[in-house]
């Protein structure tokens, strides 16, 4: 029997502590977590219960104070800023709360901003934005303004942003946050067919049940330590 593959996440022991005037908070207490390759994994708790942090340290947008942390099999604790900002932009598409849309830009140059750093043509760069909007159902609003689309159009296209270069591993905090019950569903949507037809890996956060709903782990955080693995709680929506 051939061995599985390694996990393309494996945090081992992080920790992180940050200073809040002279006292220390602890965001995270010697966490250790494996995300296996195709899996839509969703990290809930309360608020400050670790979560966001720990999805930003995978992201490489923040640093853990201890501990390592492997993604695709480098540990990217050790990697400098320039070359974990080249790593960030190759592996990992990031999906905001607050969507992050530049205002004066439209859709497709929205999407495209993660292309400008690659080798890509610019007709491929328009190929790619093309398919990316496409998938989340915005393909007629290439043209328009975040400020001419509704809340969830605007994180679909954020979606696109994330997925456009093809990523490896797509995290989202909180991406239904700002939005209403039926825009956070289509978003929901869109997240679960990444990962059902595309086979995409996704992590997302979350303090809502529903939300988890779409994922296939449940992981829970409570206080800086992450609770025994469980699964996803059964459906409760019609699929997609």
């Amino acid at each position: 029997m051939p061995p599985s593959p390694e996990p393309i996440v494996q945090a081992r022991e992080l920790s992180k502590i940050f200073l809040h005037g002279e006292a220390e908070v602890v965001a995270l207490d010697s966490v250790s977590l494996d995300i296996q390759q195709g899996e839509y994994v969703t990290l809930m708790g309360p608020s400050g219960s670790g979560k966001s942090t720990i999805l930003h340290i995978i992201a490489g947008i923040d640093r853990p104070t201890s501990g390592e942390c492997l993604v695709l099999g480098a540990d990217i604790t050790q990697f400098s800023e320039s070359d974990l900002s080249r790593w960030r932009n190759e592996h990992i598409g990031f999906v905001f709360q607050t969507f992050n849309l530049i205002p004066v830009l439209t859709a497709a140059e929205n999407v495209e901003m993660p292309l400008l750093l690659t080798s890509l043509s610019r007709s491929e760069r328009r190929e790619h934005v093309e398919v990316a909007l496409r998938i989340v159902g915005l393909d007629d609003r290439m043209t328009h303004y975040p400020r001419q689309l509704s809340g969830g159009q605007e994180q679909r296209v954020a979606i696109a942003r994330a997925l456009v270069a093809d990523p490896d591993l797509i995290l989202a905090d909180e991406p239904t946050g700002d939005l209403d019950s039926r825009s956070a569903e289509e978003v929901l949507s869109i997240l679960r067919a990444l990962n059902r037809d595309f086979g995409k890996t996704i992590i997302v956060v979350t303090h809502d049940l529903k939300a988890s709903q779409y994922g296939t782990v449940t992981r829970h955080l409570d206080k800086g330590k992450l609770l025994p693995r469980q699964p996803a709680a059964a459906p409760s929506i019609a699929p997609s």
